[in-house]
């Protein structure tokens, strides 16, 4: 087997002592967030929750000295250079508004999806903007190392004009209780990063044509567990998205393959990679293989990280080194909104059965 290394994160930043305080206290921030900033030596200096008690213990197992009484404490603190939120999105607006008003931080990383309208998450963007505060989002699929090294070899032109690209998601989140207020399964929650990532290796799509179902097994009210969606390019590029959250009767008794696999034929090569983020442990470094005309076999991409929860301190530092130059963040609110853009048309095509142009959202 040839093996073979590529770029698979991107730059961190020089400087990593930005003052950090941490909104929310769930799984994600306990598991993924504190976990990958300590390894890449960030500084979260405090943290607030609607329990403080839960606060206090996530505070004490990641070695953060402060615990606020509530939210508000948090956002008076003038010491408080970055906010990391990380709570469900119908409450980022709220938040955000809060934050901007006070005017104390430089920089905010909000969860994804930044809001459940493309008509909130633009709020969202202008009120940063005009508090001249640096909005990231957490669209962290982008630094999956498999996803990151694809970006590379397409940017070198490895495998030639693509053709034909997919993400087959057949997976079970862990579903949050707040989930159910958004009335959706798989769009806004995983289909939201697979579309961000199609958006990432190849930019805005023209169209795009969505249909879906609900999955059996979910039980709160949603249409969207199973998700088929075609994203048309002008150039002719075609990509498929499937997002599968029920993948059969695994949970109740039969055999299950769970997977996300990601597929990009060019002209000149063919590229495939799989996701570590749904095999257990959930820290399973992803994989990439990938062929151009002439070799003799697939070339072999190993490398040590993983999506959870490494790629948590890239979207973070991608916000550090937006603070240091000045210029806006690799995954800015500004740009997200065109995400958002994108999952608010895939939920219109699916709801009306035809294909949808995005940037009619936009505009």
């Amino acid at each position: 087997m040839q093996t073979t290394e590529l770029s698979y994160s991107p730059p961190f930043p020089r400087r990593k002592d930005f003052r950090i305080g941490i909104v929310g206290s769930g799984f994600i921030i306990d598991h993924c967030h504190l976990v990958s900033y300590r390894r890449a030596g960030f500084n979260p200096v405090a943290i607030a929750s609607r329990s403080w008690e839960k606060a206090s213990e996530v505070a004490a197992r990641h070695s953060i000295s402060r615990v606020c009484k509530n939210y508000e404490e948090l956002l008076d603190d003038p010491t408080i250079e970055v906010l990391d939120i990380a709570i469900p999105p119908q409450n980022q607006l709220e938040m955000i508004r809060a934050a901007c008003a006070r005017g104390t931080v430089r920089g905010i990383l909000a969860q994804k999806p930044l809001a459940l309208s493309y008509a909130e998450a633009a709020e969202i963007v202008r009120c940063c903007e005009q508090a001249a505060i640096h909005l990231s989002v957490n669209q962290n699929m982008r630094y999956d190392p498999s996803v990151h090294a694809a970006k590379t070899l397409l940017q070198e032109g490895a495998l030639g004009a693509p053709v034909f690209a997919t993400i087959d998601m057949r997976g079970i989140p862990h579903w949050q209780p707040w989930q159910a207020e958004t009335g959706s399964a798989s769009l806004w929650i995983m289909s939201i990063h697979h579309l961000d990532c199609m958006r990432y290796w190849f930019g805005d799509p023209e169209r795009v044509f969505c249909s879906t179902r609900p999955d059996p097994r979910t039980g709160f009210p949603h249409t969207d567990g199973i998700c088929t969606t075609i994203l048309e390019y002008e150039n002719g590029l075609r990509c498929v998205i499937i997002d599968d959250v029920w993948t059969g009767p695994m949970k109740e008794g039969c055999p299950g393959d769970i997977r996300i696999q990601w597929r990009i034929e060019g002209l000149s090569g063919l590229a495939i990679g799989d996701i570590g983020w749904c095999k257990d442990p959930y820290t399973t470094p992803s994989t990439l293989r990938y062929a151009r005309k002439g070799d003799p076999d697939f070339r072999h991409f190993n490398p040590p990280q993983s999506w959870f929860p490494d790629a948590f301190a890239a979207t973070m530092g991608q916000l550090l080194i937006s603070l240091q130059t000045g210029e806006l963040p690799a995954v800015s609110g500004r740009d997200n909104l065109r995400t958002i853009a994108l999952v608010e048309a895939a939920a219109l095509s699916a709801t009306q059965h035809f294909s949808v142009l995005p940037g009619k959202i936009i505009a």
